[in-house]
């Protein structure tokens, strides 16, 4: 990210929380918004026939909920609320779809991505405390996982349950608290076992950010938001990496928007945050077309009943919009 769109969105944060006590949060959460939204819309861009499989012509954007600081790390729950992490006023929230009604879950420093895990607990990606963590319904908070072989994470970023319910994990050093040191001379993927024990997947990518399995759970995506591009992996049993290459590129200007977010469908269609929008890609990796948005996406999850919806947490914002796919949601798949 660094130069680019997320990053300057991510320093406008820091700028946010180091001047947050005296009183000039909003300034720099409105200097964010305003370079993020001029000139933007919704609309829907085919770049393929096959785009139009996943979409209707006139699909609606909706806006669920919006006066929120930075959106992260959405998570659909049945009862009718998204969990959604605010990075900006660092608290997680509950956000109810039908009428935008906000409820406070927890006040924590920067939190970023979620996922349930395969018991509908909630785990949250902790950057400030620089750990794996998992809350309760009251805003409780266990620490599972804060080191890699005695040295503490960077900023865990993003989450995703495996095919056999290990939580596999993200650590960037985009949100490296200020002042603190970088103790793991590299940004890699983990694996977290039912267990606690942290395995190194891999420290190949320079900022890893999204990632998602494939609905057989044979391939893993993740991506990295400074080189622009999405890494795809063969996955083994034994919860390894191998054959790791570029699946697709998402370039852009400065400014832009970068890879962040990734959701699978049951098809196997993946939906990245990127310049613009969200970019919708084949599981061969053809890019297939853009939902370009109002504001700059950070992330998404499938949501209703069918899950069927696309929620996507978008600066200052939390959209909805419907599609013809059925979401792949790691958590309620059946091992494998």
């Amino acid at each position: 990210m660094l130069v680019m769109m997320r990053m300057a969105i991510l320093k406008a944060k820091r700028i946010a929380v180091v001047v947050g006590a005296m009183g000039l949060i909003t300034v720099a959460g409105f200097l964010a918004l305003s370079a993020q939204t001029k000139g933007r819309a919704f609309e829907l861009t085919a770049g393929s026939a096959k785009f139009w499989n996943l979409f209707e012509h006139d699909a609606k954007l909706t806006t669920v909920g919006t006066g929120f600081g930075f959106t992260e790390g959405p998570v659909w729950d049945p009862a009718g609320f998204l969990y959604v992490s605010d990075e900006e006023t660092n608290k997680i929230f509950r956000l109810y779809t039908a009428d935008g009604r906000k409820e406070e879950l927890v006040s924590l420093g920067d939190p970023d991505g979620n996922t349930y895990d395969r018991k509908r607990h909630l785990i949250d990606c902790a950057s400030v405390l620089r750990a794996i963590i998992q809350l309760d319904e009251a805003g409780r908070y266990t620490v599972l996982a804060d080191r890699y072989e005695g040295k503490r994470f960077n900023s865990p970023n993003d989450a995703v349950v495996g095919p056999e319910g290990a939580i596999y994990f993200t650590d960037p050093t985009l949100d490296l608290p200020k002042g603190e040191k970088q103790e793991i001379p590299f940004q890699g993927v983990y694996r977290l076992d039912p267990r606690g024990h942290v395995q190194l997947l891999t420290k190949e990518l320079s900022q890893p950010n999204g990632l998602a399995f494939s609905p057989n759970g044979k391939k893993f995506y993740v991506d990295d938001s400074e080189r622009r591009n999405i890494r795809v992996y063969d996955f083994e049993a034994n919860g390894s990496l191998k054959n790791g290459r570029i699946f697709g590129e998402e370039p852009g200007g400065k400014g832009d928007g970068v890879p962040d977010g990734i959701k699978v469908d049951q098809q196997g269609n993946l939906y990245v945050t990127g310049p613009g929008g969200i970019w919708v890609w084949d599981s061969e990796g053809h890019h297939l077309g853009t939902i370009n948005l109002p504001e700059q996406p950070a992330n998404l999850a499938w949501g209703d009943a069918d899950y069927s919806a696309l929620y996507i947490t978008a600066t200052t914002s939390v959209y909805r919009i419907k599609t013809k796919a059925r979401g792949y949601v790691p958590y309620l798949a059946k091992p494998q």
